[in-house]
């Protein structure tokens, strides 16, 4: 359950904030949820104390999550798949001037790690849906037709350097999959293209092997510092 002070760092703390999932994907349908990702900056004289501000918050809206910069930050140099993506939305509802910084330094954050992290997570969502098929003789199709735009996202961001989350001209084909109108073989037969394409877009992809972290660590001092300014200013 969130907590007050939680509530009251999103609601008053937020630096950039989008919408994710089917909507910013391309692959909305009339029954999708709205799927809300946000960033908060807590306040510097909050790590002051013994305890410390939350790295993340769920809540206060339904399907709302947010994280506190820095944890944000971290993930985002780890090339966690989802932290990425949220940060190459097409819908963005809100970005303050710290956002906007945030927001320019997106190619900071890209390196080849990525393809280790892309391509793990999706092996284990494979592992899911293939004992789903053992199991109950389908995959769920939602997670294969997401399955499969997170390998072509993958695979084109190693071989442009580029994250473009949006499925274009996919559409279609991926909905067709989460309806259930494609076989399982077939779907599998292209997750396993999909990774090996990915495998080959890595040798000689134009990403740098390791993020930026001196240009994002700058930034968040920065920030922090702004952060702390602010703080005295209200309290003269």
């Amino acid at each position: 359950m969130i907590t007050p002070s939680g509530e009251a760092l999103v609601r008053d703390h937020t630096v950039y904030s989008c919408v994710m999932g089917s909507r910013a994907f391309g692959l909305a349908t009339d029954g999708s949820d709205t799927d809300r990702r946000g960033v908060f900056l807590a306040p510097t004289p909050l790590f002051w104390r013994f305890e410390k501000p939350p790295a993340h918050v769920e809540g206060p809206a339904d399907e709302q999550f947010s994280w506190e910069l820095e944890c944000f930050c971290e993930l985002a140099l780890r090339a966690n798949p989802n932290v990425l993506e949220c940060l190459h939305s097409p819908l963005v509802e809100h970005a303050d001037a710290t956002g906007r910084e945030l927001l320019s330094l997106r190619g900071a954050f890209l390196s080849l790690r990525a393809h280790g992290t892309f391509v793990r997570y999706a092996t284990g969502q494979r592992r899911k849906l293939e004992a789903d098929v053992r199991q109950h003789g389908a995959p769920r199709w939602k997670h294969a037709m997401h399955l499969l735009r997170l390998l072509t996202s993958s695979r084109d961001l190693l071989r442009t350097g580029e994250l473009t989350i949006g499925v274009g001209a996919a559409r279609d084909g991926l909905l067709a999959v989460r309806r259930g109108e494609v076989p399982w073989p077939e779907v599998e037969r292209r997750m396993k293209r999909l990774a090996e394409e990915n495998d080959a877009a890595a040798v000689g992809s134009p990403l740098p092997a390791e993020p930026d972290r001196a240009r994002i660590e700058d930034f968040l001092i920065r920030a922090r510092r702004a952060s702390a300014a602010a703080g005295d200013a209200s309290a003269g």
